[in-house]
Parts: C-alpha cells; structure tokens; sequence
C-alpha cells in the first residue's frame, strides 16, 4: 500500500512504512519504521553536531526536530549558529520570558513575543507598568527555566478549542488573535507549565539557550493602535 508517498506494511499489529530520506545533495536512503521524527531522520543519516542542530527543513519547510515525517523527506538542518538559528532561538527566549512573567506577576496577560532583528521582545498587560527594576527578578526566573531544560512540545488544536483554552485562563489577547486568524486549527507550544500560540518552530528544549540579557522596557499599544490598550515591552537579546 503507498500511504503518502510510504510504503506500508500490516501484520496485522503494527504498520511498518518505508521511509524515503535524503540530505539536501545527497543520495536517498531508506529505512522502515512504525514512524520517523525529523531528530530520528538526522540521527540514521549520520548528521554531525545534532546538539547545535535547532530545526530542519523538511521539503523547504522549517520543522521541529521531534516533528513526525510522512513521506519522502529532502532534510536540511538549521544549525544555532546560522541567521535561522539565531532567529529561533531568540523567538523561543521570548517564550521562557512570558512563562518567567506569568510566574512572577500573578494576574499579567501575555500578548505577542516575536524575534527580532537584533533580539527579542514580548508585550505584556499588568496591572501597572514594568519597570527597569523588574528585570533581575525575570531574568532570575528565566535562569531557573533554562536550566530545568524543558522541552518545547507542540500541539495542533482546533481553533474553537483554542480559544476556549484561553478563555479559561483569561488571556484575551490571544483569543482575539486566534479569531483575527480565521483558521480551523492552529498550533499551540508548551514549556512546563506555558503554553503559547505560535506558529514555531521552536528549539528542542530551554536548556539550549547560554546566553541571554534583558535591555529595557518601553511601552507599547496593542497592535500599535493608539486606541487600544498601552502594554509594557520588555526587550532581550540571547
């Protein structure tokens, strides 16, 4: 039977499919399996520094490393010190930021928390402005996240239950990004006890992140309509 471009086996337990994986440029191997991770894939096709490795192209997509191949698969990996890298790791900072603020600042609402050109920033709702001061702690907090080495896991929801999820925990924010999408599902990231909506990929895990300083707060309107709330950004380089 070919299933997504597999061969597949049934023995009446288990369903073997033949995997069809090449590195970009090189030849095509095969390998059978019940399934296949991208992090798997790299590993049998003997890539070198898979600890510096933090996503891979799958077909010119960018992909978690424990995302589940379906297919002929052309792989490329994104190593931490390339442009990509960089730019994944300081999104997935960003993360470890808003899940240290959640912790310390009981009551704040999280909004968006992109990578950008040289760092960092996620915007924040509280009950009054962050301050310079506030930083140490966060950045204590965010210590103590990156070195419990949490996995980044991610979950495919459908949007209703997505913005049902965010209800419940008072995150407004997110439920009006969630209906501003218009999709049917959407992606959800997990590190301990933070769950975020976000397209990813992210790094394997926090631990991977050596290096990170927070610069400075600014304020900010959400989605940069003075008519709408003034949040406080906090700012960060990793």
């Amino acid at each position: 039977v070919v299933y997504f471009g597999c061969l597949v086996f049934f023995d009446g337990h288990s369903m073997m499919k033949t995997f069809s994986i090449q590195l970009k440029g090189n030849p095509v191997e095969q390998i059978e399996a019940e399934s296949l991770s991208v992090r798997e894939a790299l590993d049998y096709l003997r890539v070198g520094g898979l600890d510096r490795v933090v996503a891979v192209k799958v077909n010119g997509v960018l992909k978690d490393l424990a995302s589940p191949l379906e297919g002929a698969a052309e792989l490329a990996p994104v190593y931490l010190q390339s442009d990509e890298g960089v730019e994944i790791l300081r999104h997935s900072a960003s993360h470890v930021m808003a899940m240290a603020v959640k912790e310390l600042f009981p009551g704040v609402k999280v909004t968006i928390g992109p990578a950008i050109e040289n760092g960092f920033y996620y915007d924040f709702d509280y009950e009054r402005p962050f301050r310079e001061d506030d930083l140490p702690a966060i950045e204590e907090k965010m210590k103590e996240i990156i070195l419990a080495n949490l996995s980044f896991a991610r979950k495919e929801m459908a949007a209703q239950d997505a913005i049902v999820f965010f209800r419940d925990q008072g995150e407004d924010y997110k439920v009006e990004l969630i209906e501003d999408l218009g999709a049917e599902e959407v992606s959800l990231y997990t590190q301990g006890s933070f769950t975020d909506l976000c397209r990813g990929p992210h790094i394997p895990s926090t631990g991977m992140i050596q290096a990170f300083h927070l610069t400075r707060v600014a304020g900010a309107y959400w989605r940069g309509d003075e008519n709408r709330p003034m949040l406080s950004r906090i700012y960060g380089v990793a």
